[in-house]
């Protein structure tokens, strides 16, 4: 039987709107910087994508960088509001390491502003930490809450929380890189001031992100050489990139309905592993990304459920795909009191061009991986 890809969330495969721009792109000479011909050509595409971009999410062209990635974007906004002045983060528990990592290191305070058992941010915890806020010693407030968790998908109020920290004056930097390309985005609507984006999770290729922020948001470079992007990211741009990133979130714009009809299909998976198997959905009450099943087996492994499914060409998830191919406890579920499901928790994703047929083959394989396994503990 054909391969099933439901890893999604890791990395989707590369949209053939995407492929053909990034060749277009890679056999056009020229520096985007440079005024000859080529020069201009190659300015062009840049800026053509840059629109693309910044229109997937509501976002203005002229206010949006292009990054080597997600990563990179999240650290450009945490490292902006440290250098705005904010000594004090507050950083939700399940935002995704490389935000965690950042915050860490900018030399300011880090709090962690926790969850409820369904992985959503706790807004009343952020508004009685507002009420204590010290702007003198600890400067305007700042937050970061990504949009759609990478683990479970839940999706968090980010609107509501935007609104509570402009109450008092502070700045909600928004991780939208699960979320842009599965369901829409509108940075005016979720009141984000900066909002990170990766082209490779919608369906772009790898190595490029963005970094859109708000009007009137200050964004203070992290690197130093040329001038590009506005003088805010030194360095030749990547053209060929920024040209699939731009293809590819024109087409997802175009698909949102295809990854809406993936709920049905990922709610039946789930039905049947519940009905079937000691399993529990994690995130299951909260509104998720349609395409994204959490679920742990309690006792059961992630490392030898991977390696099962793998076996017959089945190929999800066991948290985030960012930990140098590790397969690790996950601080997500740790955040949510679920530490006792997290070594046991796999994550299943699909993508622009999943099909129902790819649900329905992994809930097979996995319920007879998982029929195998208990076999073998009754003997």
């Amino acid at each position: 039987m054909s391969a099933v890809y439901l890893d999604c969330n890791a990395t989707a495969p590369v949209r053939p709107e995407a492929a053909e721009a990034v060749a277009r792109a890679l056999m056009s000479a020229g520096n985007p910087s440079s005024v000859h011909k080529a020069g201009r050509g190659a300015r062009a595409t840049l800026e053509a994508a840059r629109m693309q971009v910044a229109a997937l999410v509501g976002g203005s062209p002229a206010r949006t960088v292009f990054t080597g990635g997600g990563t990179e974007a999240n650290a450009l906004a945490v490292s902006s509001a440290v250098a705005a002045g904010s000594r004090r983060l507050l950083i939700s528990s399940c935002e995704h390491d490389c935000v965690r990592q950042a915050a860490a290191v900018s030399g300011a305070a880090v709090e962690v502003w926790p969850v409820d058992a369904e992985g959503r941010a706790d807004l009343r915890w952020l508004t009685d930490r507002l009420n204590r806020w010290d702007r003198a010693a600890d400067g305007p407030p700042f937050a970061a809450l990504m949009l759609a968790n990478n683990e479970t998908g839940v999706i968090q109020p980010v609107h509501v929380a935007s609104g509570v920290l402009h109450t008092w004056g502070g700045r909600l930097h928004i991780d939208a890189v699960q979320a842009a390309g599965k369901i829409p985005v509108d940075m005016a609507e979720l009141g984000a001031d900066t909002l990170a984006l990766s082209a490779h999770k919608l369906g772009g290729p790898q190595g490029v992100g963005a970094l859109i922020y708000a009007a009137g948001v200050p964004i203070t470079r992290a690197s130093h050489g040329g001038g590009q992007e506005k003088g805010l990211r030194a360095g030749t741009e990547n053209v060929p990139g920024a040209a699939g990133f731009g293809a590819g979130a024109e087409a997802a714009r175009r698909g949102f309905s295809k990854l809406e009809a993936q709920s049905e299909w990922r709610d039946e998976a789930a039905r049947r592993l519940v009905e079937t198997a000691d399993v529990t959905i994690l995130g299951e009450a909260s509104k998720r990304l349609p395409q994204t099943l959490c679920f742990a087996a309690p006792g059961f492994e992630a490392e030898r459920q991977l390696m099962a499914l793998d076996l017959e060409d089945v190929m999800v998830g066991a948290g985030s795909a960012c930990s140098s191919g590790k397969v690790t406890p996950s601080h997500v579920l740790t955040a949510m009191g679920l530490d006792g499901l997290a070594g046991s928790a796999l994550r299943v994703s699909g993508g622009w061009n999943t099909t129902r047929a790819d649900w329905v083959r992994f809930t097979d394989v996995w319920l007879d991986a998982w029929a195998r396994w208990k076999a073998r503990r009754a003997t």
